[in-house]
This record gives structure tokens, sequence and C-alpha cells, in this order.
């Protein structure tokens, strides 16, 4: 795995995302207020269809957000485990990344 340092100087692990990192927490900064603004129509007594509305908005954002998050942990982490030299260690390491992937969909289709 590749690795940055932090602030105080320890290293930090570079994930798939990590590139994409501002973009990812621009669009979560975005759901948060929707999810807030939803809140406020509750609050409002704003009627229930609308409010509604709103949170499949947000639920739709929020899977837009794990599908990217899956497809970059794919082409990083499952990526880079096939590259592994060692070949008994490729196989486990593809097998785990492979493995965390299926979890991660069986947890967003639930």
């Amino acid at each position: 795995m590749d690795m940055e340092s932090t602030a105080e100087g320890q290293p930090a692990p570079v994930h798939g995302y990590t590139s994409n990192k501002s973009a990812y927490l621009l669009r979560l900064k975005r759901i948060e207020g929707q999810v807030r603004g939803i809140a406020r129509m509750v609050e409002d007594d704003k009627y229930c269809i609308d409010i509604l509305t709103q949170v499949s908005a947000v639920t739709k954002a929020l899977h837009a957000v794990s599908l990217g998050l899956l497809e970059e942990h794919i082409g990083h982490c499952v990526v880079g485990a096939a590259s592994e030299p060692d070949p008994d260690r490729r196989s486990e390491e593809i097998d785990l990344k492979v493995k965390e992937a299926a979890d991660a969909i069986g947890r967003l289709l639930r």
C-alpha cells in the first residue's frame, strides 16, 4: 500500500479514493446539508411526501458516493493486490480484497 505523511509526520495510507478525497468530502458535506434540511422540514411540519422526496434524493446521493468508493476500491486495492510479486501472497491479497468488495456490495444491497 502506498503511504503519505500525516501532519504529525506519521505515514498515512493512500487509499483508492485519496486522489478524489476533496470531491468526496464536498459531496458528503452537501449530503449533510440535505439531511439538516430534511430535519428542518420535519420541525416545520412539512408535507410528508415532500420530506420523502428529499430522503430519496439523499439516499441516491449516498449510493452515488458508495458506488464511487467501491469503484475506487476495485481499481486501486484489488488491482494493487494483483500486482503483488509473491504469487502465494498475491492470491491471498486478491481473495481478501475481492471479499471486502463483495461484502461491501452486500451491505449496500440490504
